[in-house]
């Protein structure tokens, strides 16, 4: 399985949280094949949104998600 990734983000309630304002309103930047393409993403949505301190992106790990099984592993990595 690939190690699939999520990026997305949206404005949040307090900006030291991930408690999204309006969790239906969020941004889907993409799901990405692997962590370093997620985190180019995950980069330049933030620049993108760099003066505006209650946007928040953030990278989520599917294949953790998808098989969680898998944490218990030595070899799983990012």
């Amino acid at each position: 399985m690939s190690k699939l990734h999520l990026v997305f983000g949206g404005r949040v309630k307090d900006p030291r949280t991930l408690d999204f304002a309006d969790p239906s309103n969020l941004e889907i930047v993409g799901v990405f094949p692997d962590y370093a393409s997620a985190e180019r993403a995950w980069r330049a949505a933030a620049q993108r949104t760099v003066d505006d301190a209650e946007m928040k992106f953030v990278v989520v790990h599917l294949h953790r998600l998808l098989e969680p099984n898998l944490l218990t592993s030595p070899e799983v990595q990012a």
